[in-house]
């Protein structure tokens, strides 16, 4: 299969679809690579490591698009790449269609066939979207701690505290993979957690495995709001694959919080788990309502793009060498798991959630495959 790999260009996204090393298990399992110029370089990767192990260069993105049956991304693709996109091109990135109607749009008319990472499903559990959870898990509590500091707006704490000094009170909401990394980065920097989930057996798992200085507690209304007026950091992680994410903190609660709190916002992608929040770039992360931080940056994981990369490819590539070996029709039907992450095809929509978020024609995949 020709595979194209694109240079991001969504403000500040510095990853790159697959690593020199993934593209040379792709070629030596038959396939062409074609890597647009400098698709790598934010990543770490020159051009010539990828001429070394096989791919071609190349000039510019147009290119890319033209050679490409399976084109590899990390981002939805942007407005600039819509009429780049061919009819039946399969696109195998993050999508996240919940947020954007435009880009639903788009992905419909273009005829392509769109396979989410985000919404690819293993036995409960979404193996592409872990890798850069764990990432923006962990980053969160990294960006919190800075925008705590009083130079940043912040309430002036040190997560950690110091010798007979009270550490901050770090409050995460959700208890998946993004919040378990977001709670274990705040409990190794010394600060007091609490983590929220209404899932009673993870729950139980956080308490048998959490350090001692994080609490799980079960998540509901009553308990959100006596929790927040404490914190110094909340960070949100709630999601719902391929829907919306609930709006669990609301704009009246702001107004129980202490000035100088920070609010990071790790389901942003999905529309935010909190309902004063707004899309963010790194080149200005963060937005100040009422006194309150808000951090919510949609591709955080970008700020580290070399970790990133290489975390994200090692989790991919054993699908996209599915995809390309067998087609799209033929994998997905041999593999229930990367069938989930089918939203678009042929502009029909084919995954229920996108559908009911925006009131479009649900059609199911079985009729298409």
């Amino acid at each position: 299969m020709k595979i194209g790999v694109p240079k991001e260009i969504k403000p500040q996204e510095a990853r790159v679809g697959v690593t020199p090393a993934g593209a040379q298990s792709l070629i030596q399992a038959g396939h062409q690579v074609h890597m647009q110029t400098g698709a790598g370089i934010l990543s770490g990767f020159s051009d010539q490591a990828y001429e070394e192990v096989g791919c071609s260069i190349a000039p510019n993105i147009r290119s890319v698009y033209q050679f490409a049956e399976m084109i590899i991304k990390v981002k939805e693709p942007i407005e600039e790449e819509y009429e780049l996109i061919q009819p039946n091109q399969l696109l195998f990135t993050y999508f996240h269609f919940a947020s954007s109607k435009k880009l639903t749009e788009a992905m419909i008319n273009s005829n392509a066939v769109c396979l989410a990472y985000e919404t690819v499903e293993d036995k409960g559990k979404l193996p592409l979207l872990i890798p850069m959870s764990e990432v923006a898990g962990r980053m969160a509590t990294q960006e919190g701690a800075k925008y705590l500091e009083k130079p940043q707006g912040g309430f002036g704490i040190l997560l950690g505290g110091v010798t007979g000094v009270k550490p901050a009170n770090v409050m995460v909401v959700g208890g998946g993979i993004a919040g378990t990394e977001a709670a274990l980065m705040a409990a190794g920097l010394g600060a007091n957690v609490t983590i929220f989930d209404t899932n009673l057996e993870r729950l139980r798992y956080l308490e048998s495995t959490m350090p001692a200085n994080v609490t799980p507690i079960f998540s509901n209304q009553y308990t959100l709001e006596e929790e927040i007026q404490r914190s110094h950091l909340i960070i949100g992680t709630v999601l719902i694959p391929g829907s919306k994410a609930p709006k669990l903190i609301r704009k009246e609660m702001l107004s129980k919080m202490m000035p100088g709190t920070v609010l990071v916002d790790v389901a942003i992608d999905q529309g935010g788990c909190f309902e004063t929040s707004e899309p963010t770039t790194h080149d200005n992360p963060i937005i100040i309502k009422e006194g309150i931080i808000h951090y919510a940056v949609t591709n955080m994981p970008g700020a580290v793009p070399n970790t990133s990369t290489t975390a994200l490819t090692n989790a991919t590539l054993s699908y996209a060498l599915q995809l390309a070996k067998k087609g799209w029709k033929k994998a997905c039907a041999e593999n229930a798991a990367l069938a989930k992450g089918l939203n678009i095809v042929n502009g029909k929509v084919v995954y229920k959630e996108v559908a009911e978020a925006f009131d479009l024609e649900y059609i199911e995949l079985q009729s298409l495959m």
